[in-house]
């Protein structure tokens, strides 16, 4: 892997095309408070792991359906190595939250094998949601636990495609 702490992965795939340096981190703003413990959890844990800050872009959208369309237009863009796609998605009586999160999930998983740039998903749903204290406090630890386990994933996920493509580039 190239140096981590100036770049998160190598330039180029094996397939000779452009891969993009930075990270894109896609934040619904429903339940902010309980989604940035998640964000703020990924930062942390990047520092942690060498990745400069300077390096992640957070991107602001209003509820989780936003989420797939920005993440397509970043892998597009050609300046990502990766997407992190986060939410909380609860019931609001209206439709069955079930549904919003399954699609969510669906189409970053379709578009990441679409874009070739891996796409995360912290898009999580609760059986139960209340609005009290004590499901607030458990669902922002919780977010930070993901938080964590998501930038996990994500480096762990950029090495071994740098791995892969160093293979089939030899």
């Amino acid at each position: 892997m190239s140096q981590i702490n100036d770049l998160p992965l190598s330039a180029v795939t094996a397939s000779g095309s452009p891969r993009g340096q930075r990270i894109a981190f896609v934040e619904a703003q429903w339940h902010s408070d309980i989604v940035h413990q998640a964000r703020d959890a990924f930062l942390a844990e990047m520092d942690r792991l060498g990745v400069a800050r300077e390096l992640i872009d957070i991107f602001d959208v209003p509820g989780a359906f936003e989420i797939p369309l920005h993440a397509k237009r970043l892998a597009n863009s050609g300046k990502y190595a990766a997407i992190i796609g986060c939410a909380l998605v609860v019931d609001g009586g209206i439709y069955r939250h079930e549904f919003v999160a399954n699609t969510v999930v669906s189409t970053l998983m379709s578009l990441q094998l679409e874009t070739d740039v891996p796409i995360f998903s912290a898009v999580l749903t609760p059986h139960h949601f209340h609005e009290h204290v004590e499901h607030r406090k458990y669902f922002h630890r919780h977010f930070a636990v993901k938080g964590t386990e998501v930038a996990e994933a994500c480096f762990k996920t950029l090495e071994a495609l740098d791995k892969v493509d160093a293979l089939l580039a030899a």
